[in-house]
């Protein structure tokens, strides 16, 4: 095995591994008795993190062109944005629930 693909191993490992933490850190959140936005926020937060190692290490982006990576990124963004739009009126949900 050569040394250029041990060394690739071994970041994908520590990627995992990273992602393994993070995940674990989102349990966690989830028992501790936070408020709702900070609950959300929090978890959001670690979810894009996730998001952008998977998206980096594991769908090999971080190796390519950044061409490549904004050709994907936009239209991610876009269908964020129609996400955020179709499900932000559902959101005021929240305060109908206790702390």
């Amino acid at each position: 095995m050569s040394t250029h693909t041990e060394s690739h191993t071994g970041l994908f490992i520590k990627v995992w591994v990273a992602l393994l933490v993070l995940t674990l850190v989102e349990i966690v959140l989830a028992y501790i008795q936070l408020g709702h936005v900070a609950m959300i926020t929090l978890l959001m937060g670690l979810s894009l993190v996730k998001t952008v190692l998977i998206m980096a290490y594991f769908m090999h982006l971080k190796f390519d062109k950044p061409a490549l990576s904004w050709m994907l990124c936009v239209p991610m963004v876009a269908c964020m944005l129609i996400m955020i739009g179709y499900f932000f009126p559902d959101s005021y949900r929240i305060l109908e629930f206790g702390p």
